[in-house]
């Protein structure tokens, strides 16, 4: 979810003239848009298919015991730090000094990232605003501020959206950058929302599964992701979401986007890993939609499954303590990925928001959220993962006492 606009009289496709519709909630694509992505592989009896079936996109079992669980007064006290969360001051020298190995990350919170690859800068689903939601006065809000105004990154040479909903697609953000020249890629239909927003259309590249697109010296290919789309009232499942692979003459990265497990990721790893670093969803996870989140054991999975199946590169741990989006308490998904990653002798960053870190040289891995949180309940299994012949490095060990 993300931050919105003020309700607003206009006409939306399908929705009837001037019906009252937030500017937040887009556009939904029509004409050779909706022609294109009927034309799709991946499209099929009126809406976007999954890889390996049906997602449950529902919160499943009863109402009474998803609300028990957010209702618990000890639960409760959990989803929130209890201080400030540490953000890191970037500054303009930060991200202007170039990176000496060639790869730089910058973790602005939840899933917005700030890749720096072989000489270009590619911006991952950014949301600076307040709220994850359409209205500004309603939502979830940030659990810390954003690292540094968004006019103080510099030129981005381009922005990759995963989708549409609204931790992930922030229509202020958007507005800000289609004032500049970059240029944006996002999955096939979410394009509608961006031209709805002022971005030209001929800054946009809309693609579909399996397709590429050269932006200066990278090609951005959207890979698939186990998860769904949609901003409105009526959520018609006419954009596609997708996780994001990044080439650049030396380097590979990746980009999860929000998905279930699956073993897709197999397949991505074969057609274009392995790869330097991996940014993976793994926060906002729950019994209840097991099917289109994961869990930070299930992050590992697939980290290992894009790497052909053994620990390499850097995992880059995302879309967590920074919105407050499920039941779990909200450093659990780092103290669960320090047990997961450990168990497989798996590289893991953990930057504070903001704080920038090269994958190939020394990484952040102090465990900053354990002075803002209560002793987190051990109340995982890292049992399905394959177990590493050797203890992992000293520096990734971060479990320690609880």
């Amino acid at each position: 979810m993300s931050s919105g606009g003020t309700v607003a009289a206009s006409s939306a496709p399908g929705a009837g003239p001037r019906a009252l519709r937030p500017p937040a909630f887009g556009a939904e694509p029509a004409g050779e848009r909706m022609a294109r992505i009927r034309r799709s592989p991946h499209f099929a009896d009126g809406v976007f298919q999954n890889p390996g079936g049906p997602a449950r996109m529902r919160p499943s079992g009863s109402g009474r015991d998803l609300a028990k669980v957010y209702l618990d007064k000890d639960a409760r006290s959990r989803r929130a730090p209890q201080g400030a969360i540490p953000v890191h001051p970037t500054t303009f020298a930060d991200l202007t000094r170039p990176p000496v190995t060639g790869l730089r990350l910058t973790w602005m919170g939840h899933s917005s990232v700030l890749a720096e690859i072989d000489g270009q800068r590619v911006l991952f689903d950014p949301v600076w605003g307040q709220r994850c939601s359409p209205f500004p006065f309603a939502g979830p809000k940030r659990l810390h501020p954003v690292p540094l105004p968004l006019t103080a990154l510099g030129p981005v040479d381009v922005v990759v959206i995963s989708h549409d909903h609204y931790d992930h697609l922030d229509m202020p953000t958007i507005k800000e950058l289609a004032g500049t020249d970059t240029v944006f890629a996002v999955p096939l239909g979410v394009g509608a929302h961006l031209e709805r927003w002022g971005v030209p259309a001929d800054r946009l590249r809309e693609l579909d599964w399996q397709e590429s697109t050269r932006v200066g010296g990278l090609t951005l290919t959207a890979t698939p992701a186990r998860h769904f789309c949609g901003r409105g009232l009526r959520n018609t499942q006419h954009t596609l979401w997708a996780s994001w692979v990044v080439a650049g003459e030396r380097h590979r990265i990746y980009h999860s986007g929000d998905t279930g497990y699956f073993e897709g990721f197999r397949d991505i790893g074969a057609a274009h890993g392995p790869f330097d670093a991996t940014m993976i969803q793994v926060g906002a996870y729950s019994e209840f939609w097991p099917d289109i989140h994961m869990t930070p054991e299930e992050g590992v999975r697939s980290h290992l499954d894009l790497q052909g199946g053994e620990p390499g590169g850097v995992l880059l741990p995302i879309h967590w303590g920074t919105f407050n989006l499920a039941p779990h308490a909200w450093a659990e998904p780092a103290e669960w990925m320090t047990d997961a990653a450990g168990a497989v002798g798996q590289a893991v960053a953990f930057p504070r928001p903001g704080a920038p870190f090269e994958p190939g040289g020394q990484l952040p891995t102090e465990p900053w959220w354990r002075s803002l949180t209560r002793p987190v309940p051990r109340v995982w299994d890292t049992a399905g993962l394959p177990r590493s012949e050797e203890s992992p490095k000293g520096d990734l060990d971060l479990a320690g006492d609880r």
